[in-house]
This record gives C-alpha cells, sequence and structure tokens, in this order.
C-alpha cells in the first residue's frame, strides 16, 4: 500500500512535468479562426464557477512493530465518488500568469476495511465509513501557455485549506460506538493541468487536480494505542483526484 502511494505520486509529478515541458514549446502552424471573447483574457479581475466530481483515498503511516505483527496487512480503502461545487475569482498578473482563489464545497465518502484483529468480535467492527464534507479553500498560481485561436492549455500549482463539516472530532463517542473521527481542518498543496475553450458567450475548461494533504487527519480513540482501529496508525493523510469543469 505505501508503495502504491508513493507511485500515486510520482505519475502525478510525472504529468505535470511533462506537460509543463510542452506547454511553452513552439506550436505548429495553425489555421486562423475566428476568435471567441478575443479580450477576455484582458480583464485584471473576472469570476465564474466550478463544477466537478471527486475521488478520495488515504495514506496510513503505522508504528514501527504494525507490520510484524500484523504480516503486513494494510487497511483497504474503498473509494467513492464524491462531487465539488464552488465559486472562482480570478485576478490577472500578466498574459501567463493569474492568481485564483476557487472556494467551494467538497463531499466525499470512504469506507475502510480492517484486517481480521483478534479484537475484532463482529464482522461488522472491520469496517468504518469515514464521511467527509469539506469546506475547500484553495489558492492557485495559474500558468498559461499562448493562446492559440480558441484554446490554450494551463497548468495550476497552489496550496489549500480544507475545513471539514463531518469530522465529529469534538464528539465525545469514538470507535467503540461506531464514529470514526477526523480533524476539522487540513492543509494540502496541489497541482492540476487543464485545457480552456473560448466560446461565443464564456469560457469553458476542463482540468484535473491532484491533491495532497500534509497533516494528520486521524483523531485517536480515547483509548490509545489500545484501540484496534486508530492505535495502529500515527498518521493518516487523504490523497485525491477531481475533474473541475470551470465556467468563466
Amino acid at each position: 500500500m505505501q508503495k502504491n502511494h508513493k507511485n500515486y505520486k510520482n505519475i502525478w509529478v510525472v504529468l505535470f512535468c511533462l506537460l509543463a515541458n510542452g506547454l511553452f514549446a513552439q506550436y505548429p502552424n495553425v489555421k486562423e479562426r475566428i476568435i471567441n471573447l478575443p479580450n477576455f483574457d484582458k480583464r485584471p479581475v473576472h469570476y465564474g464557477y466550478f463544477l466537478g466530481i471527486n475521488q478520495y483515498d488515504f495514506k496510513f503511516d503505522y508504528v514501527d512493530s504494525y507490520y510484524k505483527d500484523m504480516m503486513y496487512k494494510d487497511i483497504a480503502v474503498i473509494q467513492k465518488k464524491g462531487f465539488n461545487v464552488g465559486l472562482i475569482g480570478d485576478l490577472r498578473i500578466n498574459d501567463y500568469f493569474n492568481v485564483r482563489f476557487e472556494p467551494g464545497l467538497y463531499y466525499n465518502l470512504r469506507e475502510l476495511v480492517y484486517p481480521e484483529y483478534p479484537q475484532f468480535i463482529k464482522e461488522s467492527d472491520r469496517n468504518r465509513e469515514v464521511k467527509s464534507t469539506y469546506i475547500h479553500l484553495p489558492i492557485y498560481i495559474k500558468i498559461n501557455a499562448k493562446r492559440i485561436n480558441n484554446f490554450r492549455p494551463f497548468l495550476l500549482a497552489g496550496f489549500s485549506s480544507d475545513f471539514n463539516l463531518s469530522s465529529n472530532a469534538k464528539n465525545s463517542d469514538d470507535n467503540a460506538s461506531n464514529v470514526f473521527r477526523t480533524s476539522a481542518k487540513n492543509l494540502n498543496y496541489e497541482l492540476g493541468l487543464g485545457f480552456e475553450f473560448y466560446l461565443y458567450y464564456f469560457k469553458f475548461s476542463p482540468s484535473f487536480r491532484g491533491i495532497f494533504s500534509f497533516q494528520n487527519e486521524l483523531i485517536p480513540d480515547e483509548v490509545g494505542q489500545a484501540s484496534p482501529w486508530t492505535g495502529n496508525i500515527i498518521n493518516m493523510f487523504s490523497r485525491g483526484v477531481s475533474l473541475i469543469i470551470t465556467f468563466e
């Protein structure tokens, strides 16, 4: 599982670098077409909204003795599709750089399936649902390639803060009462790539985003390391991908 998470992150880095290499290369000769929204990118500030879908995973860091004791059995994460919706505020710096603020609501559900620990009496003890309703507040630097007719690729890089409305962080109940608790606040870094299409009345932009948490989200159970649900975990980080469609 740890290796899969590392490969998952490396794939995003490779894709990001490959697109960055191609974005600013010389475009081939392209036949000129009627230009839609010719002055759109000259605006100092503009607004929009976005819709999207997401899929989140967890990366676990275990205590040193975990793999020895549990014979290398990781906690499995069943990933579910979620949705996103939000607004866009864009500040132009120059032809190739913009600063963007994209506050939104991200909803997701993940299911944890634990190995068959001796402490589990019922089969249902092995399963926990982790619902996340994030108020997602990202700041991006948008790096634009040169516009060709009504098309332009771009890269995104930035940081985001999440406020999880479903965290149960202050709940006095824990996994002994079937309540899996996560932190109410989280910090991430993000990478993205996308393409802008200039239509007659608006700009339409699909993009892929990678979201990588660097803050532990786990709230341990009250019994500490004696808990079979949280006692073997040191850190729990979210990893997510999202397909975003923007309208500006």
